[in-house]
């Protein structure tokens, strides 16, 4: 079944029962006032604009990202155009906290329309959600609520430059937010990349890595059951190299080994490395180790 499609805020309004939006393309929403799921509520939904919750107490389960979460915390979220999500649970809501929502059409012509895709978390599953602190919790209000103002204030040329600049500030502290819950959640990220670790040995050690061919950051990221933008965002924290550098990192370690201890050539050692061409090899060998793969060889000899 395909996914019920909202495509804008004045669809999201009127789906959720709520006013009509004080402005076209921006909306910042009390979630106290979405009273109750709907009796005919979709499977799942799509919607063609960003979605940033503050959510919390709320007793009803999210599904998005391929996982679900109920939220028992006080937690954020964010959810790009495209994304799938669903809402299950009882027909009356018990919640607090807040929803912006942002059409890609309200950034026209500012700087915000090109960098928002470089917030990753954007593209996180819902058990990657942000976990605030009391303190960090209150400086995200204090944002949503000066953008709740302006929202409601009489809508003039400075209000679209006002409200972004605010937005670009909710996005940098929640940038920030990450970060610092990439290393105070210690166990369970390094618990990830433990996990990691023996995934790309046992992969590299196996017996049909021909067949196999190289590991994707996708096909990790699923194994690990997170996002690939999430994985990756965790690893730069954590040890400086993204999911793709671990990886080649590996790669090399094993190719090393091959070069140093077995007299394959390096046509076959690529081949059983996962490579099609030994050209691509050997550039990235080069480019990890500043050897061609024939130099590194003759350095045992």
């Amino acid at each position: 079944m395909q996914p019920h499609r909202l495509k804008s805020i004045s669809e999201y309004h009127a789906f959720r029962g709520l006013p009509k939006p004080e402005h076209p393309l921006v909306s910042v929403i009390n979630i106290e006032e979405i009273k109750k799921i709907r009796d005919d509520e979709p499977a799942s939904i799509i919607q063609d604009f960003y979605s940033i919750a503050l959510k919390k107490n709320v007793n009803c389960v999210m599904h998005y990202g391929q996982q679900e979460y109920d939220f028992d915390e006080g937690v954020m979220i964010f959810i790009s155009p495209g994304q799938v999500y669903s809402i299950q649970g009882n027909a009356a809501f018990t919640h607090t906290g807040w929803l912006l929502l942002v059409h890609p059409d309200f950034f026209w012509n500012s700087a915000l329309a090109k960098t928002i895709r470089h917030y990753e978390y954007f593209g996180y599953s819902v058990t990657e959600a942000l976990y605030l602190s009391e303190k960090e919790e209150g400086i995200i209000t204090g944002v949503l609520r000066n953008i709740q103002q302006e929202y409601h204030g009489n809508i003039d040329k400075f209000s679209q430059p006002v409200i972004i600049a605010h937005l670009e500030l909710l996005l940098s502290y929640a940038d920030r937010f990450y970060h610092r819950q990439f290393l105070t959640r210690k166990i369970t990220n390094h618990k990830i990349l433990s996990r990691l670790e023996k995934l790309l040995t046992e992969h590299f050690n196996s017996d049909d890595l021909v067949e196999k061919g190289l590991p994707t950051v996708q096909a990790i990221a699923q194994t690990l059951h997170v996002s690939p933008n999430y994985l990756s965002g965790l690893l730069t924290v954590l040890t400086g190299q993204s999911t793709q550098q671990h990886i080649h990192n590996k790669l090399i370690e094993k190719a090393k080994e091959k070069l140093s201890i077995t007299s394959l050539s390096i046509s076959e050692i690529a081949y059983e490395l996962g490579f099609e061409h030994s050209q691509s090899f050997s550039k990235l060998f080069k480019t990890k180790t500043a050897f061609s793969p024939l130099e590194y060889r003759k350095s045992f000899q």
